[in-house]
């Protein structure tokens, strides 16, 4: 059931994702994702829910190996970009949204993982862990943010007018959704940092320093970019690149790791 439930939900994310990758392509006018498209992707995140569900909750513990928690985040970052698109011009972050579900949810399949810790969590250690995922998911999509506001402002500067200029939705615009996602993600992640220092009593021991150490930089570096946002007026590509820089060191904190531990030196 599991299996059959990854693969519709990876079936309808890449038939979801793969029309507005080609319209975006061929520089379509820009235009709210379709009906038919919103109610697949609701389907899909539908069945996902219940794959993340199966693939945490294991008898005698829970599995956070690398997919199972990837997949998680990857259905987290799905339905915030779900939802958003409903209110704000974002539906071009869906494409890279549902592709990076869809092929989290294959490696889940293909490397399940079995990692597993005590289902004797308190609340506190419970909303540490609640308010990473959702860190990571929200910076995810600033990320996916920055890159395509790169690919505005790379066609931008090339004077093409035509193409996937017309696909997307203005700069300013585009420019002031990355940073109410990176407002947002700032919150998240400063939460999810001090909830870690109350609630772990092994923060700063020795197996989770590098995920301290990653997590601490992230937090800085992204604080320099809001605060050079409002006292410099930072944007642009300054704006992207630390964005981007911040993302992936992030993304050290946990999955570095993780992968060089299950899928490289396990295999």
């Amino acid at each position: 059931m599991t299996t059959l439930l990854a693969l519709a939900a990876a079936l309808l994310y890449f038939g979801c994702a793969g029309p507005m990758a080609v319209r975006t392509l061929r520089g379509e006018s820009y235009q709210p994702v379709a009906p038919a498209t919103t109610a697949a992707a609701a389907v899909a995140l539908a069945c996902h829910a219940l794959v993340c569900y199966r693939l945490l909750f294991v008898p005698g513990g829970l599995n956070l190996s690398f997919f199972a928690v990837a997949t998680t985040i990857a259905w987290l970052i799905a339905l915030i970009a779900l939802l958003g698109s409903l209110r704000a011009p974002i539906d071009k972050l869906l494409i890279p949204v549902y592709a990076l579900a869809g092929l989290t949810l294959l490696g889940a399949l293909t490397w399940p993982g079995g990692n597993e810790t005590s289902n004797r969590i308190g609340a506190g250690v419970a909303s540490h862990i609640l308010l990473s995922i959702l860190a990571y998911a929200v910076m995810t999509l600033a990320a996916f943010q920055a890159v395509t506001l790169g690919v505005l402002n790379h066609e931008l500067k090339a004077r093409h007018i035509r193409g996937i200029l017309n696909a997307l939705p203005p700069l300013q615009t585009m420019e002031t959704l990355l940073f109410e996602i990176l407002w947002v993600g700032m919150v998240l992640l400063t939460l999810s940092i001090a909830t870690g220092m109350v609630f772990l009593d092994d923060f700063f021991a020795q197996h989770l320093a590098h995920k301290t150490f990653f997590a601490i930089a992230a937090w800085m570096i992204f604080a320099m970019l809001l605060w050079g946002r409002h006292q410099l007026g930072w944007r642009g590509t300054t704006a992207i690149r630390w964005t981007l820089g911040g993302f992936g060191v992030l993304m050290l904190a946990y999955f570095g790791s993780k992968f060089v531990l299950e899928l490289i030196l396990q295999r």
